[in-house]
């Protein structure tokens, strides 16, 4: 029996979590990718905002396992125009900056985890994405 998608990336979010520089390296990574990101950041408190993160991809992973949408709303709201200003084109680095660092992080990682990552919450950053 094949595994789905969202198990597959629920056990490889899992893997990465156990480190807790998995956050450090996607902030580096998504930061370096645009200097308008980067200037998004500058006078963020980086500790907080790596357990946003956190909490944030676990919303997404358990959105793909079913859970309402009701928190990737608000994330949405907050990330819109009338919140961050958080560009749609952005969500795009932000997607290959997390794959990345899980590439990195994730020991097994391979073509069919990186395949179930992008399956399993594209839908959820398209539902942030489209609220702004």
């Amino acid at each position: 029996m094949e595994q789905a998608a969202s198990d597959i990336v629920f056990q490889s979010y899992g893997r990465c979590c156990n480190n807790e520089q998995f956050f450090v390296d996607f902030y580096d990574r998504f930061m370096g990718s645009s200097a308008e990101i980067r200037t998004l950041f500058a006078e963020t408190d980086m500790t907080q905002q790596r357990h946003l993160l956190r909490n944030g991809i676990m919303q997404l992973v358990l959105h793909a396992r079913g859970m309402p949408d009701t928190k990737l709303r608000a994330l949405g709201e907050s990330h819109s125009r009338k919140g961050y200003g958080i560009q749609p084109q952005w969500y795009s680095l932000w997607l290959q900056s997390l794959i990345d660092t899980i590439r990195e992080h994730d020991p097994q990682f391979d073509p069919q985890i990186e395949s179930s990552w992008r399956e399993a919450i594209g839908p959820g950053i398209e539902l942030i994405r489209n609220a702004y």
